[in-house]
């Protein structure tokens, strides 16, 4: 029976060959099952199925993304650094679920683009932007990153990818603080750089980016009742019974006429616990004569004609009632 031997403990979850040898692994152990080779002279732990770790597609994807440009990372050349897609996945953007996953790996002009399996390599004008690193990475900058999806990104997506980025998360002092990855105004400094591919999708979209959307379906709800001639709703509301006590932060809303639009993740069934916290926060908000919708994302990604109708009826329903 062939034995697999634990690596040296000085080995990270992705190494290259010369850092094999420097620790005394032979040739044999490199081809053993358990590891895998997703970029030439880079040999990788492979990964748990991620099928059965609870991710849903979404994170799944991230993780991935993750895993991929840190094992490419071992062998990064000098003045490379991750970009389009890849740098907004490793600033946590939201973007929709890729059916492959390939690197976005990019240098600046006149040096020629990156070209290696499993790689989008990119050659860019260094005027048009900025480089940082996060967690070890090279990568774009926050807007940097989202001026660079404006060719690749279809109108809602860029604008929740720009939500995303300038999202200041704040809820009554319940819910975490952080500061934004960038600002409206460094997004706006990133159109007006110069010409690029998708600036005019950029420009369209800058003006709707709002900073207080905390996820992509928040976004793509907010816009699809704009488009359907409705007024904004607020993001993110915190509700109050008229004692003073928090009833729970609404997805959107409209306070005038207590309204609460919510929508129903996989989280949401997630554990008991769970399930009881929110079944119980959505009583006390009907006890407090909210009307609540309930959507989910087959509602916003496939019939959006549904979550319009739906948030007509609601409107209909308050105003007829007062």
């Amino acid at each position: 029976m062939n034995r697999t031997y634990p690596l040296p403990p000085g080995l990270t979850d992705a190494f290259t060959i010369a850092d094999a040898r420097r620790y005394g692994v032979g040739r044999k152990r490199l081809n053993a099952p358990d590891l895998e080779h997703p970029f030439r002279g880079v040999f990788a732990r492979k990964p748990l199925d991620v099928s059965t770790n609870g991710l849903n597609a979404a994170e799944a994807m991230r993780t991935e993304v993750i895993r991929l440009a840190r094992a490419y990372s071992t062998r990064m050349g000098p003045g490379e650094f991750f970009s389009h897609t890849t740098a907004a996945t490793l600033w946590g953007v939201p973007l929709p679920t890729l059916r492959d996953i390939v690197l976005d790996v990019a240098v600046f002009r006149p040096r020629r683009a990156p070209k290696a399996t499993g790689l989008r390599g990119h050659s860019l004008d260094p005027r048009l932007c900025y480089v940082t690193e996060r967690n070890g990475l090279r990568l774009t900058t926050p807007a940097s990153t989202w001026a660079s999806l404006g060719s690749l990104l279809a109108p809602y997506d860029l604008v929740a990818a720009g939500d995303a980025i300038v999202c200041s998360r704040t809820s009554d002092g319940r819910s975490f603080s952080e500061r934004p990855l960038a600002t409206l105004a460094q997004l706006q400094a990133a159109i007006d750089a110069g010409r690029r591919p998708g600036v005019q999708a950029l420009r369209n979209s800058v003006g709707r980016v709002r900073s207080g959307s905390w996820s992509r379906l928040e976004s793509w709800v907010r816009l699809i009742l704009v488009d359907a001639g409705l007024p904004e709703p607020v993001l993110n509301f915190d509700a109050y019974d008229d004692a003073g006590n928090f009833l729970g932060c609404l997805d959107l809303a409209y306070p005038d006429l207590k309204i609460a639009i919510e929508y129903e993740g996989q989280h949401h069934w997630s554990t008991p616990a769970q399930i009881q916290h929110d079944i119980d926060r959505l009583d006390r908000l009907v006890e407090n004569g909210w009307r609540i919708v309930r959507l989910t994302k087959e509602h916003v990604f496939r019939d959006p004609a549904e979550v319009v109708r739906r948030v007509v009826v609601a409107r209909a329903q308050r105003s007829t009632a007062r």
